[in-house]
């Protein structure tokens, strides 16, 4: 496999979502980064079957839960590089640049972007400039910034867990000294903090993170965090 980069992308009835991902990562084909496409699907009732058929993608398929899901993809993932996205967050362009250069410059550490929402306001642009801060300051990263690590790393690393929310976190935690920024951005769609109100989302977001750490069990937080 000459290309290095197995792209794992959670999915759960996103097939109408997808579509602006699949096409930034374009742009890494052309640069040679991507061995494979891999969508790990946690039992959609949509057309994702089709769209993995026609993006060249390979479909796996489990229960639902994105670190379940995850764990599936990365399993069947052959690169020696993981990149993982989430099926409503694209790169910008020029993305294999930064991503190129963390793999030559910082082999033995994860990469993440910075959070952009995909529309302008005062509240999209706080909420991004928070996410990103949390990112710099306390090392917590969420899925939709994305993540670049080796394999090796990843397995060092012990990789995901097996819960069906805060997987980001609790990988973040084990990645504790070993994420860096890859120093661009990525962009994500703005629509469930557009239709629940971005302070009643954030709200939300920073509570469930709060009683994560505190040690609820994440199969109960879902279960609220779905409502």
């Amino acid at each position: 496999m000459s290309a290095p980069i197995s792209i794992i992308i959670p999915t759960l009835n996103d097939a109408v979502r997808i579509g602006p991902t699949l096409a930034a990562l374009t742009e890494g084909l052309h640069a040679g980064l991507i061995a494979e496409l891999i969508l790990s699907d946690g039992g959609s009732s949509d057309d994702i079957a089709e769209v993995a058929e026609a993006a060249g993608a390979e479909l796996v398929t489990g229960p639902a839960g994105r670190g379940p899901q995850l764990i599936k993809g990365i399993t069947a993932a052959r690169g020696a590089w993981l990149l993982v996205l989430h099926a409503d967050s694209c790169p910008e362009n020029g993305w294999p640049e930064a991503v190129r250069a963390h793999m030559a410059d910082h082999p033995g550490k994860a990469g993440y972007f910075d959070l952009r929402f995909d529309v302008s306001g005062c509240a999209p642009r706080w909420v991004a400039g928070w996410a990103n801060l949390r990112s710099r300051w306390f090392g917590l990263p969420y899925g939709d910034q994305g993540l670049l690590l080796s394999r090796a790393l990843y397995d060092q690393t012990g990789g995901y867990r097996a819960i069906p929310l805060m997987e980001d976190v609790a990988f973040s935690r084990a990645l504790k000294g070993l994420l860096r920024p890859l120093g661009h951005r990525i962009v994500t769609s703005a629509i469930r903090y557009q239709s629940q109100g971005w302070l009643r989302r954030g709200g939300r977001n920073l509570l469930t993170l709060l009683l994560y750490r505190l040690g609820r069990d994440p199969a109960r937080l879902v279960e609220k965090y779905r409502r």
